[in-house]
């Protein structure tokens, strides 16, 4: 198989490429290095399937064009602004990427008969309510533009399956951690608190601190991703992934740095777009996709643990 990854040169995308190639498929990564680093896909330079980099944004028509004249089978659309804080502060550039630069993805899709993976996210739905967690069917709530234009690729992703019949999915994994996450801003909970922990710095909590998250490891999502691209029965369809246990942010930042001392709340930049509760059922990739998480939580945060202590050797 031929793939494009865009955004593959970033957390989970780098992930995704890994996954492709071990799977001995030829894979093209576009990426406008907003989010990602060369860094995170420098290993894969030398692998005969790795057909090539080119840094460059979706909203540029001429770059995906040419990119899509390989004779590309799918395109895994990761490529996005992907900081919900960001979306509210300045929602134009958010919804430039996320929708109109899915829209031009998606006419190359249609134009070369390609199929189109959605990389969306749990930050659509509104809290989880029950035991049962959060289902495909569960409700929606945009409360960022970030969570508001991702909704919109979605929709015009789904629209091109039914409009014209070109096979697409949309994939909500949960919040994804692992290696190759940023420890900044626009990085993840786990990485962040990780780095902190090393450092021995305050852990600053948003609120209370009894939101909760279900955390998927990085491994475990790019095989979700992965599969979704391969499989004929998941288009037109909506799929979550998540390991299917919660845990609030304060249980999860003791796991982490082990010192009550080191764990500080601070007010909310945006509490309207705090979601209590996050849950996922992911039943629904176990049917369609065959697909479980393999990494526990503990295990994962290890993995993590591990990999940031290698960074910080290599410094």
């Amino acid at each position: 198989m031929k793939a494009l990854v865009t955004g593959g040169a970033g957390f989970i995308g780098s992930w995704v490429v890994d996954r492709l190639l071990r799977d001995g498929h030829n894979v093209w990564v576009l990426d406008n290095l907003t989010n990602g680093t060369e860094r995170n896909i420098s290993t894969f330079m030398n692998d005969s399937k790795f057909n090539g980099f080119v840094k460059g944004d979706i909203q540029d028509n001429h770059i995906v064009e040419q990119l899509f004249n390989n004779d590309i089978n799918v395109c895994y659309h990761l490529a996005a602004s992907i900081n919900v804080q960001d979306s509210i502060d300045d929602p134009k550039t958010t919804f430039n990427n996320d929708v109109i630069g899915t829209f031009n993805v998606l006419e190359q899709c249609r134009k070369h008969g390609v199929k189109m993976v959605f990389m969306s996210t749990c930050m659509v739905y509104d809290k989880a309510t029950g035991a049962e967690g959060i289902s495909e069917m569960s409700p929606i709530k945009p409360a960022s533009p970030y969570a508001g234009s991702k909704i919109a690729g979605e929709n015009m992703v789904l629209s091109y399956y039914y409009a014209y019949g070109m096979p697409t999915v949309v994939i909500r994994p949960f919040n994804t951690y692992g290696p190759r996450q940023k420890a900044t801003g626009e990085g993840g909970v786990v990485s962040i608190f990780t780095s902190k922990a090393f450092r021995g710095d305050p852990l600053h909590i948003y609120g209370s601190g009894e939101q909760t998250r279900d955390l998927l490891y990085v491994e475990d999502c790019a095989r979700f991703v992965v599969a979704a691209g391969l499989s004929e029965g998941v288009n037109g369809q909506i799929i979550n992934a998540g390991l299917g246990q919660d845990i609030t942010i304060n249980e999860l930042a003791l796991k982490i740095c082990g010192d009550p001392s080191l764990i500080k709340h601070i007010e909310h930049i945006h509490p309207q777009s705090e979601i209590p509760k996050l849950l996922c059922n992911p039943s629904k990739a176990k049917k369609l996709l065959n697909w479980e998480p393999r990494v526990s939580l503990d295990d994962g945060l290890l993995k993590t643990k591990d990999w940031m202590i290698e960074q910080l050797k290599r410094m």
